[in-house]
């Protein structure tokens, strides 16, 4: 093992891998890349299933889906006040734009006072959330004509549609 290299000469401790190495590195980069957009892909897929089924749900309730899918689709009640997150999440879903922390925030002032009134910082909390969305894949940051931030539901555009964002402030 002299002159800094370990093993079999694979790993050269000073300096560049070997020609071998560099390959395996260079494919499994390549792999990962591929990876990542098929989960980018899969969640666009299960992000407009999630909002079909809720929107069905909605317009003809709850009792068109089996116990199983309205756990899947965040919507099986289980006595208590649903969590911080899985509300964000029901807002922006159903929404069909994008939202503001802003825009939220007020939402729950009007519909789920109680639960705002848990957080010392309502805007800090809803921001938070709505960053981890889109580090799940579940939601996407947007910055309006207004220049202020958004985020919208991750799902597969409707043939003919573009994205309202006129009426968020």
């Amino acid at each position: 093992m002299e002159n800094g290299q370990k093993g079999n000469g694979l790993f050269k401790l000073a300096g560049r891998p070997d020609g071998h190495v560099q390959e395996v590195v260079r494919q499994a980069h390549e792999e990962l890349c591929q990876l990542l957009q098929q989960r980018a892909e899969i969640m666009k897929r299960i992000g407009t299933v999630k909002q079909t089924i809720a929107g069905l749900a909605h317009n003809y309730g709850d009792g068109v889906l089996n116990e199983e899918l309205l756990e899947l689709v965040d919507r099986k009640s289980n006595g208590r006040q649903p969590g911080f997150t899985k509300a964000c999440r029901m807002i922006l879903m159903e929404s069909g734009h994008a939202m503001s922390a802003r825009d939220i925030c007020d939402y729950f002032q009007q519909n789920l006072p109680e639960m705002l009134a848990r957080h010392k910082d309502p805007m800090a909390s809803v921001t938070t959330v709505l960053n981890r969305l889109v580090d799940y894949g579940e939601a996407q940051a947007v910055v309006l004509a207004n220049g202020r931030r958004a985020w919208r539901w991750v799902a597969e555009p409707v043939a003919g549609t573009a994205p309202d964002l006129a009426h968020v402030s």
